[in-house]
């Protein structure tokens, strides 16, 4: 991973506050990705995971872990932020598929709250 973001060019415009929040945000995707891949895989019966289009699963990826390992971040807050990303760099449908994936995982969490580990 650090070799990965030894590529990437932050912007310049990022506040220190940004650029924390998207290395930990990155970094704890890393170590969390099996976890955070295995439970999307439950939720979107039917579908490997692997078949989704890139941004979709990435995005879902995304906030499947800010609901889950950051507690900081509202959930609403994630589910918005993830629907707007795919509508703006998924397909058309994005949108709606992404909702109603992190929909599942809400409702998941509702009936087993410990999921949320942050």
């Amino acid at each position: 991973m650090s070799e990965v973001l030894s590529l990437i060019k932050i912007p310049r415009v990022w506040d220190e506050k940004t650029v924390s929040f998207f290395l930990q945000l990155t970094k704890g995707l890393e170590t969390k990705l099996e976890e955070v891949d295995q439970i999307l895989s439950e939720i979107i019966e039917g579908w490997s995971l692997y078949r989704l289009a890139s941004v979709d699963r990435n995005v879902l990826r995304i906030a499947t872990y800010e609901i889950l390992f950051l507690p900081e971040v509202p959930v609403t807050v994630a589910i918005n932020e993830a629907i707007e990303l795919g509508k703006r760099y998924g397909t058309e449908e994005s949108g709606k598929f992404i909702n109603g994936v992190l929909g599942r995982l809400v409702k998941k969490m509702e009936v087993n709250p410990g999921m949320r580990r942050g």
